[in-house]
């Protein structure tokens, strides 16, 4: 139990930094000298440092072990931020943001793997709760002491010792992370060996989970990014009450992995992936009908509900689906395919609609919707769970 509690911890350490950017870019970006927009290209080498970490992440936790990676993880996305507080130049914010971006693909892959293999799903719903924790943490930390007269580099300051703090406890209790392994009988080491990146991709079934990811994250990310201003452009909602709903879809998200994880020990996930995609179908409907306004913004609150359950249930599903030695590369393929989801398909919607209109986003939401229910319901045809 106390292990788990490290988990949540680290969970939690995962999301503190992802919405820091975003929420102190309006003051950063002046002080360094840059437009707005250069966000942009710190967010994509942070992606790209995740992704390739994803990638890899199978064959250092093979060497390393799980309890090492993750250790040596957070400390380098604890040395970034306290990297970006200190950063006097554009290139060091950029250079910093490499360690960032790789410290955190290495954690989310590692984690999520382990707690698949170790722990029953109501875990790894509470676990990606947790992570909505620390991404909401973060810019109340952040807007708490800019509040009380400080700046920007205090917040990314009192964040990374958060995460130095969480690094000596990981180092201090790594031999609890070594039990697992000594616990487990000849046959299950047997039935870990390990797969690569390659073999993995060509198991039947895998290509399905992964296109999944992708389309899952894509619509995730998109809604996050551009629901406020599809309400406020497109709908005349008032700025505020639009960022409200937004606030509300994430709600949604949170509040809805909380619920799965009290569902998921009566309900199995795949039923669980399957009423979520219901869901999101519902909601993106109701986007799109020409319907009293309430009931569209409704549609986002059901949309951030339906997506909850989906992300964990998927990861959870993946040992019993694909084996456990096959498990921790394909867990990695699917942190790097949703990050390329998560990362490209926001920035190209939104290419998209300054030449369309935002009028589009509620039916490329659709689109994901529909590539999402095609590649989960072939992939419940194609690998049939033991019953």
């Amino acid at each position: 139990m106390s292990l788990l509690i490290i988990i949540y911890l680290a969970f939690i350490s995962l999301g503190l930094p992802d919405a820091l950017l975003g929420s102190s870019w309006t003051v950063m970006h002046l002080e360094f000298g840059v437009s707005i927009e250069f966000a942009g290209a710190i967010a994509m080498i942070i992606s790209g440092g995740t992704i390739l970490s994803s990638l890899y992440s199978s064959r250092i936790i093979r060497r390393f072990g799980t309890g090492k990676v993750v250790a040596v993880s957070v400390t380098m996305t604890a040395i970034a931020l306290i990297g970006f507080s200190v950063s006097s130049a554009i290139w060091m914010l950029m250079l910093c943001a490499v360690p960032l971006g790789l410290g955190a693909g290495a954690v989310d892959a590692a984690l999520n793997n382990f707690v698949a293999l170790h722990y029953k799903p109501r875990h790894m719903n509470w676990l990606h709760c947790f992570w909505g924790v620390g991404a909401s943490g973060g810019p109340l930390i952040l807007g708490l002491i800019i509040s009380r007269n400080g700046t920007w580099r205090n917040g990314y300051t009192i964040v990374g010792i958060i995460q130095f703090a969480l690094v000596i406890v990981l180092f201090v209790t790594l031999p609890m992370w070594k039990r697992f392994t000594t616990e487990m009988s000849k046959e299950d080491h047997e039935d870990m060996a390990f797969i690569s990146n390659r073999k993995a991709f060509k198991i039947k079934g895998v290509k399905l989970v992964l296109v999944t990811f992708l389309f899952y994250c894509s619509l995730e990310a998109g809604t996050g990014l551009w629901a406020a201003s599809y309400l406020t452009t497109q709908r005349g909602v008032s700025p505020a009450n639009a960022a409200l709903w937004t606030s509300m879809y994430y709600g949604g998200i949170t509040a809805g992995r909380f619920l799965s994880g009290i569902m998921a020990e009566k309900i199995k996930g795949e039923t669980l992936i399957r009423g979520g995609l219901m869901m999101i179908f519902g909601g993106v409907v109701l986007l799109i009908l020409p319907l009293p306004l309430i009931l569209s913004m409704s549609g986002l609150l059901l949309i951030g509900l339906g997506c909850a359950p989906i992300y964990p249930s998927m990861i959870h599903l993946t040992p019993d689906r694909f084996g456990k030695g096959a498990s921790q590369s394909i867990i990695g393929l699917s942190m790097a395919f949703a990050y390329i989801g998560s990362t490209f398909m926001p920035p190209l919607l939104g290419a998209v609609a300054s030449v369309l209109s935002l009028k589009i986003l509620p039916y490329a939401l659709l689109i994901f919707a529909i590539g999402m229910i095609i590649s989960s319901e072939r992939l419940r045809k194609t690998i049939v769970l033991p019953q």
